[in-house]
């Protein structure tokens, strides 16, 4: 497979709140400053406490981060667009920027009764799984562990 090209990604979410943040917060660490990281949503909220504590765990820091909303990112400024919505209706972007559709479920999942602790490892999921999928997106990109 030949490596696949990219300066900047756009990962899209409809709260901004969870997977989206997190991705943010994992590939700008992996990335470093080679790739322009941004994520967005349709719905922007809050970035929410337990993906804080899910990236802080890795030493990984993004309580500084904020939702944002898909309409305020410029889409000549994206080469790869990342979506993670699973059961919900993922923003739309209109930059013409090939994309990548990494369903993962919500981890927040607000409609069940868990504790703290449950809900935190919903999230410590979704991260290793994006943390997972970004070490692929890496390897096509040529870019060294």
């Amino acid at each position: 497979m030949e490596p696949l090209e990219f300066r900047s990604i756009l990962f899209l979410c409809v709260a901004n709140s969870a997977r989206s943040q997190m991705a943010e917060g994992l590939a700008r660490a992996r990335f470093g400053e080679t790739v322009r990281v941004q994520s967005a949503g349709s719905r922007p909220t809050r970035v929410n406490p337990f993906a804080i504590q899910a990236l802080a765990e890795l030493g990984i820091d993004i309580s500084a981060q904020r939702s944002k909303s898909v309409e305020t990112i410029e889409p000549r400024e994206v080469d790869l667009v990342i979506t993670l919505c699973a059961e919900e209706v993922c923003p739309v972007f209109l930059g013409s920027a090939p994309r990548l559709d990494w369903a993962l479920p919500d981890p927040d999942r607000p409609s069940e009764r868990l504790s703290d602790e449950q809900r935190l490892h919903h999230f410590r999921v979704a991260r290793d799984e994006i943390a997972r999928r970004l070490e692929e997106l890496a390897a096509l990109r040529g870019i060294p562990r």
